[in-house]
């Protein structure tokens, strides 16, 4: 007999109000409940207008109005008229304000380093949170084009070539496989996507440009709590738009037999199995797709 799904589901969520403190009418010590210090936080050194701090949080207008209002009470927040349009509002953190802020930070860190030192498997403890926040954040996870250097997206190579490394027979070593230079996947020739949901990096998907008459899909990679949330084939969409914006008609790719579900995906959304059209020693199936 299995245990009650709606059961767990609730224990979960008594643990998680207990832990976080959610009940608590002074949040971490500092006098506020949390509600009113994840608006506090949510402002951030850099002011943040009021309308995206509402869709950030998913806060009521009143109930926001009123919580800023007790911060401008205790002199932490001030609101001035946004500078290029006097309808919205800006909230800014005043000198008291930013020291609420790093006090608040500075005891989360600590209460984080608490939780994860009295577990005896961290590791596996933050794999089941990351899943949990991908399930219940998968419709604001955003794609964003940046860099292929930047911090996040190099973060998500080393993760997709660690995973490569586990899964092939022969393991992978990005320095024999046919490894695109950044440039390549940078308008006006490409694109690199990453997936990020409140900052963190869960995906990543590249447009390689190329002087052959077609372009490549390279480093689709999506993190394991964040599969089966469709996140994969909305990256694969993002590519292909980039892709005929910048007047791509055809596209290539290849992949691995050792990635069956990356397989699926091609032939599921268009993509045809072609003959070798590189020498990358790692790859088993080609596709090509025209757009």
């Amino acid at each position: 007999m299995s245990l009650d799904p709606i059961a767990r589901i609730r224990r979960f969520n008594r643990a998680v109000t207990r832990e976080t403190g959610v009940l608590d009418q002074s949040f971490l010590g500092r006098g506020r409940p949390l509600g009113t210090a994840r608006v506090l936080h949510s402002i951030g050194p850099e002011g943040r207008d009021l309308d995206s701090i509402r869709a950030y949080l998913n806060l009521d207008k009143t109930l926001l109005s009123r919580t800023l209002r007790g911060l401008q009470d205790e002199g932490l927040v001030t609101l001035a008229p946004h500078p290029e349009d006097a309808r919205r509002r800006i909230a800014t953190l005043t000198t008291a304000g930013l020291a609420e802020y790093h006090a608040y930070n500075t005891l989360s860190d600590q209460q984080a380093h608490a939780l994860l030192a009295r577990h005896p498997k961290p590791e596996t403890l933050l794999a089941a949170m990351d899943l949990v926040a991908s399930a219940l954040t998968a419709q604001a996870i955003t794609l964003e084009e940046c860099d292929p250097q930047s911090r996040d997206a190099v973060y998500c190579l080393e993760e997709y070539y660690a995973e490569l490394g586990r899964r092939f027979d022969t393991g992978f070593d990005v320095n024999l496989s046919a490894d695109p230079e950044a440039a390549d996947m940078m308008a006006p020739r490409g694109s690199f996507l990453v997936a990020t949901s409140d900052g963190l990096p869960l995906g990543c998907v590249g447009l390689k440009g190329t002087d052959k008459g077609y372009a490549e899909i390279k480093r689709l990679w999506v993190s394991p709590a964040s599969r089966g949330l469709g996140l994969a084939r909305r990256l694969m969409d993002a590519a292909e738009d980039k892709a005929r914006s910048l007047g791509i008609t055809t596209l290539r790719l290849d992949t691995n037999a050792a990635l069956p579900e990356a397989i699926r995906l091609y032939e599921t959304t268009g993509w045809h199995q072609i003959d070798r059209f590189n020498d990358d020693p790692y790859p088993t199936h080609f596709f090509e797709k025209h757009l």
